[in-house]
């Protein structure tokens, strides 16, 4: 990264013939993982599926390309955006646009808020810039931005996001940096209800990959077996959606849950959450995402409990419709 400041790196931008079409808008998906995360580090699958919630990018004329002003950002946050901006931008030639972005999605619970992001940049500058934004294209600009945030990100949320439709992913263990990972798309069998129930705040990723990263090294035998095991209930469960059978798909989740507490990325306040959304009537109930202190727990659900189930229990919920495959 650049020793000198976001706004130096911008100023020195070169300037382009504004753009002078209508706006463009460009959206990416959040993701929730039913299975397997962390896990999906160590090269097994994982299983996630896309949500309705996400990232929207718009775009208006300007004399060069720039991100607007996001106010609710720290400046730690804001420096750490503008260096993944910079790499999408000046790998899409700078199109002349200002961008604003918007979001419905919480940020730093789990659910993809910055793979969602990316994708939603990554898609307006291809467009923008005249390039079709395939799937392709996308995730190989979105994995710059997400490397940006994360370090070595797994892979699974970008590419969930880019494809926009649920997926079993595998990530190469072995493999030259930015290789895709191995995915198969897959339908639903049965519809459903997601329930995200939003515990609290939470220490970032890396921390909490990392944690877990140097006891999996001390002890490789011991977490080689919870990590293939993950892996394992990530295709049973893949198979469960597939065929419709909610019941066994609800079941590898509370099992999964189970493993990432015996990983140590449980916390106290997720398996109440947990056993909170069991008691309301989830056929299942597990952390999604990093976990670690906080974070978010996704439950799966035939319908909605009876209203005011959920309200009285205090959680903080997000709803997300599984449609079945036609």
């Amino acid at each position: 990264m650049s020793g000198r400041s976001s706004a130096a790196r911008r100023a020195a931008a070169p300037a382009c013939a504004p753009h002078r079409g209508p706006a463009a808008e460009a959206f990416g998906p959040g993701k929730v993982i039913l299975l397997g995360e962390h896990a999906v580090v160590y090269g097994h699958p994982a299983l996630a599926v896309p949500l309705s919630l996400g990232v929207t990018a718009r775009g208006t004329a300007a004399e060069r390309c720039a991100l607007g002003d996001l106010p609710d950002l720290t400046a730690p946050q804001r420096r750490m955006l503008d260096a993944a901006f910079e790499a999408v931008a000046s790998a899409t030639g700078r199109p002349p646009l200002r961008i604003a972005l918007s979001s419905t999605l919480p940020v730093s619970m789990g659910l993809g808020s910055s793979a969602a992001l990316a994708v939603a940049v990554s898609r307006l500058l291809l467009g923008a810039s005249g390039s079709t934004p395939t799937p392709a294209k996308v995730l190989a600009l979105a994995l710059r931005m997400e490397e940006a945030f994360h370090g070595t990100p797994s892979g699974v949320d970008h590419t969930v996001s880019a494809h926009s439709t649920p997926l079993l992913y595998r990530r190469p263990v072995s493999a030259e940096p930015g290789r895709p990972g191995r995915v198969r798309q897959v339908r639903i069998g049965a519809r459903a209800t997601l329930v995200l129930a939003l515990v609290g705040p939470r220490r970032g990723t890396q921390e909490t990959v990392a944690a877990l990263r140097r006891r999996a090294a001390r002890w490789p035998t011991r977490y080689g077996r919870l990590f293939k095991e993950m892996g394992r209930l990530a295709v049973e469960g893949t198979e469960a959606l597939e065929a419709g059978d909610l019941e066994s798909l609800g079941d590898a989740m509370n099992v999964n849950h189970g493993l990432l507490a015996a990983a140590g990325v449980s916390s106290p306040a997720l398996d109440t959450a947990v056993d909170t959304l069991r008691r309301a009537g989830a056929l299942g109930a597990k952390l999604t995402g990093a976990g670690g202190d906080g974070g978010a727990v996704v439950a799966l659900f035939r319908k909605l409990p009876a209203s005011g189930t959920l309200e009285k229990s205090g959680l903080a919920v997000l709803t997300s419709e599984l449609e079945p495959t036609p």
